[in-house]
Order: structure tokens, then sequence, then C-alpha cells
């Protein structure tokens, strides 16, 4: 059995930011350009059968009406779990690693770690985190929620591929270099 990649999918604007500080995320929405489509989404939506969400990103999804599908597990990192979970998730509160090794030892196809900033930074401090898939879109937006919360440290990367798309668009492919993490 392989071991389940944990892969962050996502997109930033090109300041590094992934929301907005009040958790808007309209500068995604960009009808002043023609569509690329769906920058490979739905591809690598197929290749994950679980995906981890922190609270925020998923209240925000809940929502905006959100179906958390029964082919797919969904886990939410919280202190603050809500009174009932949407169906098809589960609510976690324990230490990433522990939660991150246990998942990755079950079967299955890789794992998206969604989100937010807190929640990437958490799993990248334990060297839970296998790859980035960042999609960087061309808007500046100033101040914002950053892709990982700030704390010092360095992580390496390898560059697997980019993809440029008609609309501005740079998807960027890496591969955390395992064990190379500096704090």
């Amino acid at each position: 059995m392989s071991t389940r990649k944990i892969i962050v999918y996502i997109a930033t604007s090109a300041d590094g930011y992934i929301a907005r500080d009040d958790d808007g995320v309209d500068w995604l929405n960009r009808s002043y350009a023609p569509s690329a489509g769906d920058y490979g989404m739905g591809e690598f939506r197929r290749s994950v059968d679980t995906i981890i969400y922190g609270r925020k990103t998923y209240e925000f999804g809940v929502s905006h009406g959100v179906r958390f599908d029964a082919a797919t597990r969904h886990y939410v990192f919280t202190h603050e779990p809500a009174d009932r979970a949407a169906p098809n998730v589960t609510f976690v509160n324990e230490p990433v690693d522990v939660f991150a090794n246990r998942l990755r030892a079950t079967a299955g196809s890789d794992i998206w770690l969604m989100g937010g900033g807190s929640l990437i930074g958490s799993f990248v401090d334990v060297d839970q985190v296998d790859e980035f898939i960042i999609h960087v879109m061309p808007v500046l937006i100033g101040a914002g929620i950053p892709l990982m919360k700030p704390r010092r440290r360095t992580i390496s990367l390898n560059l697997r591929s980019t993809k440029t798309f008609p609309d501005g668009v740079l998807r960027l492919h890496y591969a955390v270099v395992r064990g190379a993490t500096q704090r």
C-alpha cells in the first residue's frame, strides 16, 4: 500500500493571500477575464477521496450551500465544534500529526488539505504536507489571510510543474522537501 499524500490545493492572490481579512474571496470572481475553465480542479478532485477543512473554511462552505458528498470523507479541524455536523462531516480535535498519520495509514486516494491558513501552517509545522498546488490569481488585494499563518519557518520546495492559463492564472506545483523545514 502506498502512502497517501496530503496536498494543499488552493488559490492565492499575486501577493500571497487566500482571502481578505473578513474572509472574503470576491477577488476570485474574475468576470472581466475570459474563463479558462476549472484550472484542473475536476481532475484534481477525482484524485482525492478525503478533504480536510479548518472551521472557518467549513462554515464558509455551509453558508454557501456546499454539499458534503458521501463518496468523500470530510474532516473539520476545530476546537469549537458546531452543535451538529453537516451530513458526511466529522469534526476533529486532536493533534495534527496523530490524525494525519492515522489517516495516511488507511486505504484510499490522496488527501486534500483545503485550508485555511492556520490549519495549513499547523500541518506544515509537523511535516505533514507533501505537495502544494497553488493557483496564483493575477490580482493584488493588499492585505488578508496569508497562505499560512505567519510563523518563523523555512520550507524547502521542489518545483514539479508550472502551467499558465490564457486569463493570466499561474499554477505552481511543488513537492515539499521532507525534513528540510527549519524553524
